[in-house]
């Protein structure tokens, strides 16, 4: 990893409602996979490979730099955030001319809110400021099958948007250029349904939003669902993804 520098972060810490108005007013961008009709031969070829589309950031990422496979708690807090557990495994891999193989060495970062709707790191019109609190955040390592593993909880709801997650993949092409690939993962609303029956998701009512109200699950959401299966008093969830890098 030490030829990959992670970026420096510049950004402009937007309040929920100035990005939820930014983001009303945008199209989500798609993968540029399947330009013309060869392309999308090559990824009839390559059933390993699994092209997903590419959404816009959103709210709020931060390069917090939390190199973490547990995001629960911040690196400097004891309390755990409270929520149903979530395992979550990325199976990344990356598309070389009509051969997928697994991509090492990617940064895999995720960040989400909390059972009651609230992000870390920032300050909104909602909360009180949590700058430098990093619950919630962090990112892994892809090992040598493009594996990057996480243990969160399943993230609640806030006005405007369906639950989701974030996720961004950094790393090099072949030609060594960096490259970065931001998305979001959705849920399967009957499962978000019995998940936020219960405490501490329940304490806010039933989410105002659905897959299908959401202006971004409508750009694709439906490739972005991961495979999801129950883990003991919580869920697994694994998403696999297959880049094309220039």
């Amino acid at each position: 990893m030490d030829s990959f520098k992670r970026p420096i972060n510049r950004y402009r810490r937007f309040s929920r409602r100035e990005m939820l108005g930014i983001l009303g007013g945008a199209t989500a961008a798609l993968v540029t996979f399947g330009r013309d009709r060869s392309e999308v031969n090559a990824a009839a070829a390559l059933p390993a490979c699994v092209v997903r589309p590419e959404q816009t950031e959103g709210p709020f990422f931060i390069d917090e730099q939390s190199n973490r496979s547990d995001i629960r708690s911040g690196p400097f807090d004891d309390s755990v955030k409270q929520g149903t557990p979530l395992r979550l495994q990325f199976q990344v891999s990356r598309i070389d001319g009509t051969s997928c193989r697994p991509f090492q060495a990617a940064v895999v970062d995720v960040w989400h809110c909390d059972a009651l709707g609230i992000y870390s790191g920032v300050r909104d019109d909602r909360q009180s400021d949590l700058r430098g609190r990093k619950f919630l955040r962090g990112y892994q390592i892809t090992n040598a099958k493009g594996i990057a593993d996480f243990l969160t909880i399943y993230p609640g709801w806030y006005e405007g948007r369906c639950v989701h997650i974030h996720f961004k993949i950094r790393g090099e092409s072949a030609a060594r250029r960096q490259y970065a690939f931001t998305s979001q993962l959705y849920f399967p609303d009957s499962i978000t349904d019995q998940v936020h029956s219960s405490a501490p998701y329940n304490s806010r009512g039933r989410r105002a939003v659905l897959n299908e109200d959401d202006f971004l699950f409508r750009n694709g959401g439906k490739q972005l669902i991961p495979k999801l299966s129950k883990n003991g008093q919580g869920y697994a969830a694994i998403f696999e993804i297959g880049l094309r890098l220039a």
